[in-house]
C-alpha cells in the first residue's frame, strides 16, 4: 500500500478512539474527582474533569502502534527504515510517553514548577542522545547551513523543553491549545511529507487524528480539559516531529519551518516571559498576560477569540508551506490570510461594539 494511505489510516484511528474513549474518561475523572477548580485566573466557572489528554494520548499511541503493526513505518523509498531512523522515530516516541507522564503526574498529584523544569530537561536530553537533534542550522542568504557542533545538546532541549511549555501555556481557553496544536500538526503532515520523511509525518497524522477528534469535547462550551498530561505530550510530539520530519532535511529553508509553523504559541510564551520578567516576576509566575487574555480583555467573546488564533495559526501555517516551496502554497497562503482578515475585522468589530 502506498504510504499516504498509512496516514489518513493514523488519523482516522487516532479522532475514532479519542472520540470513543473521551467520555469513559471524563465519568472516571467525575468519580475520582481529578476537577480543575475555577479562580480569578481561569476563565472557567465550574469545576472541570482535566484528564482529557489521556484520551488523546491512548487515541495517538494506539493509531500508530497498529499502523507499525501494518508495516507503516517506511521510507521515502518504500523500505524499511534504517536504524538511524528508527532511532529517531523511538526517541521521539518515548520522550512523548515520558512527558505526558510529567504532566499527568502534575494533574494527579501536583509538581512544582522546578521539579516538572527537571524531568524536561533529563528527558529532552536523553532524547538528544539517542538521535533526535537540531545539528545544524539553516540560514538563508548567509553561508547556507551552519553546524553548530556541542551546541546541539543545548539547542534541541531549549527546542523541545520551550516548545512543550508553550502549548501548556497556551491552553487557557476551551479549544485554543487542542485546535492550535491540531492545525499545527496538520501542517507538519504535509510538509514533511513534502519533505520527503513520511515516518514523522505518520506521527503527526496521528497526532492531528487526536487533537482534532477531541474538539468534539473540548470545544466551547468544553465538557472536559486535557491537562498538563495532553498539552506536554501534543507539545513534545509537535517539537520533536519538527525535529526529525523537517529540520532533518537539507533544503536551507528547512531549519525555519517548525518555528513558522509554531509561531504563535511561541511568540505568546515569549512575549509572556519578556513581560514578567520586565515587571520583575518570576516567568513561571501564572498570570493574565498571554494573547487570549488580552483578546478577552478587549470584548471578545471565548469563541471568537479560539476562532481568531486558529486563523492565525492557519496563517503562518499556510506561509510555512508557501516558504517550502510546497505546490500552490502561495494560493492557500493568500486564502488563509483573506480569512485572517475577515477574522480580524469580526474581532474589531466586536471589540469596538463591547468597549
Amino acid at each position: 500500500m502506498p504510504y499516504p494511505f498509512y496516514h489518513l489510516l493514523a488519523f482516522v484511528i487516532s479522532t475514532v478512539v479519542v472520540l470513543w474513549s473521551t467520555p469513559i474518561v471524563k465519568n472516571i475523572g467525575l468519580k475520582s474527582g481529578r476537577v480543575d477548580l475555577p479562580c480569578d485566573r481561569k476563565v472557567h466557572k465550574r469545576p472541570m474533569v482535566r484528564l482529557g489528554g489521556v484520551s488523546i494520548f491512548i487515541g495517538t499511541l494506539i493509531a500508530l502502534l497498529l499502523v507499525w503493526c501494518l508495516g507503516g513505518f517506511i521510507g521515502a523509498d518504500g523500505q524499511p527504515l534504517p536504524p538511524k531512523q528508527e532511532f529517531e522515530i523511538l526517541g521521539v516516541a518515548i520522550g512523548a510517553i515520558a512527558f505526558f507522564l510529567i504532566g499527568l503526574g502534575d494533574d494527579l498529584f501536583g509538581l512544582s514548577p522546578l521539579t516538572r523544569l527537571i524531568l524536561q530537561t533529563a528527558i529532552a536530553s536523553s532524547v538528544w542522545g539517542v538521535g533526535v537533534r537540531i545539528e545544524f542550522l539553516s540560514i538563508p542568504y548567509f553561508g547556507g547551513l551552519i553546524h553548530i557542533g556541542w551546541l546541539s545538546l543545548p539547542v534541541t532541549v531549549l527546542w523541545l523543553v520551550g516548545m512543550t511549555n508553550a502549548i501548556n501555556w497556551i491552553d487557557g481557553l476551551d479549544g485554543l491549545a487542542a485546535g492550535v496544536s491540531g492545525i499545527a500538526a496538520v501542517v507538519m503532515l504535509i510538509a514533511s511529507l513534502y519533505m520527503n520523511q513520511p515516518a514523522a509525518a505518520l506521527i503527526a497524522a496521528a497526532l492531528a487524528g487526536g487533537c482534532l477528534g477531541f474538539l468534539r469535547y473540548n470545544f466551547n462550551p468544553a465538557q472536559i480539559f486535557m491537562g498538563d498530561g495532553g498539552s506536554y505530550f501534543m507539545g513534545f510530539t509537535l517539537a520533536g516531529v519538527g525535529v526529525i520530519g523537517l529540520v532533518k532535511t537539507t533544503a536551507v529553508t528547512s531549519v525555519l519551518l517548525p518555528y513558522l509553523i509554531l509561531a504563535v504559541p511561541i511568540l505568546d510564551m515569549s512575549a509572556v516571559i519578556i513581560e514578567r520578567l520586565r515587571h520583575g516576576k518570576s516567568p513561571f509566575a501564572a498570570d493574565n498576560r498571554h494573547l487570549h487574555h488580552r483578546l478577552l480583555k478587549a470584548g471578545l467573546s471565548q469563541r471568537l477569540t479560539v476562532l481568531f488564533i486558529y486563523t492565525l495559526t492557519l496563517w503562518v501555517g499556510s506561509l510555512a508551506l508557501a516558504f517550502s516551496g510546497f505546490p500552490s502554497g502561495l494560493v492557500y497562503a493568500w486564502g488563509a490570510t483573506g480569512l485572517l482578515g475577515y477574522t480580524s475585522w469580526k474581532a474589531v468589530k466586536r471589540a469596538k461594539s463591547s468597549s
